[in-house]
């Protein structure tokens, strides 16, 4: 296939979910507009390079109970590829214990975010696998779209074994979060967010999403974690799907030890409340309220150390970039 292609402008892609909370700042007819221009069916050509210079892709999908997950797929540079603008090769699966295996599989809808921590890039793209054998898949691209670099904390990366080494646990699954699980959600600046939609005529729409800020900017009450929602791209993907389908499956990685937690859970979207201006900066709030935690200690190669200017970021809340996701 020709790698040129020529966007012929199809309708705005936007599902009702996102509609309705673009119409809540009336911001409606901008995105349908917009949504025209930005989202594709395939890949551009600097995506499909960005992809496959990556050590790792954050990954989204739904286990047969309709729960979404977040994960990591990991590998030396070059285990994305992508050999035409429609489809991107993957040449890693999830570990055993990973609860994202449970999502994949040949026809399953798919979300990838693939995000270079030291350049602060991002691009997400989502589709369907289209092949599988266990060790590898091929998925069929059905959207394809960047995302600014604001809120992304710059930190350099490095392998600390071959990602070919696998060390999966047991895979133990709990019903609540524990100490060590809040404490690590407390300092965290970083999570990823896995939700989805089920509309007609699109079938299954997944996607996966970064969120940052300060560490701390997430809050735990219990088994409750509240997020702020900071002026973005005004897709609302994320909190688009939520309001069709309020559940979530959310990411966070200890990036020093290499340490993964991931949740699912009910999720509710809070638009009107004086509990927004709790948090600085937030337009508004959601929740996840956890049902199900996998905690996997060890379980990435990769490594990250913060860049030059991260601490400086941190100290004084500035954050290099442009609009938020």
């Amino acid at each position: 296939m020709n790698a040129t292609i020529t966007d012929p402008a199809p309708a705005a892609p936007w599902h009702a979910g996102e509609r309705q909370l673009q119409a809540h700042i009336g911001m409606a007819e901008r995105m349908a507009q917009v949504g025209a221009k930005v989202i594709r069916d395939y890949m551009p050509d600097q995506h499909r390079t960005f992809f496959e210079q990556l050590p790792f892709v954050v990954a989204g999908a739904v286990d047969a109970q309709g729960d979404p997950w977040a994960g990591v797929l990991e590998g030396e540079p070059g285990f994305l590829r992508s050999p035409d603008p429609t489809t991107l090769r993957v040449a890693a699966v999830p570990d055993a214990d990973d609860p994202l295996s449970a999502g994949l599989g040949a026809g399953q809808a798919i979300a990838l975010l693939g995000i270079e921590l030291h350049s602060r890039r991002r691009n997400r793209m989502n589709g369907q696998i289209s092949a599988w054998d266990g060790k590898r898949f091929d998925i069929s691209v059905g959207e394809s779209f960047g995302n600014c670099p604001q809120y992304i904390q710059a930190r350099e990366f490095f392998f600390s074994r071959s990602p070919a080494l696998r060390f999966p646990g047991v895979g133990h699954e709990r019903a609540a979060l524990n100490e060590a699980d809040r404490a690590l959600i407390a300092q965290a600046d970083t999570l990823f967010v896995t939700s989805y939609a089920d509309t007609e005529p699109a079938g299954r729409r997944v996607d996966v999403s970064h969120r940052g800020g300060k560490p701390g900017f997430v809050r735990v009450d219990g088994n409750t974690l509240t997020v702020p929602d900071f002026s973005g791209n005004r897709f609302f993907n994320t909190l688009g799907n939520l309001v069709i389908n309020p559940r979530a499956g959310l990411l966070f990685i200890d990036f020093e030890r290499g340490d993964v937690l991931q949740l699912s859970g009910r999720a509710e979207v809070v638009l009107d409340s004086p509990e927004i201006a709790a948090f600085e900066g937030a337009e508004r709030l959601w929740r996840v309220h956890v049902q199900r935690v996998r905690a996997r200690p060890g379980a990435l190669a990769l490594r990250w150390r913060f860049n030059s200017y991260s601490p400086t970021a941190l100290a004084t809340g500035h954050w290099p970039g442009a609009v938020a996701a």
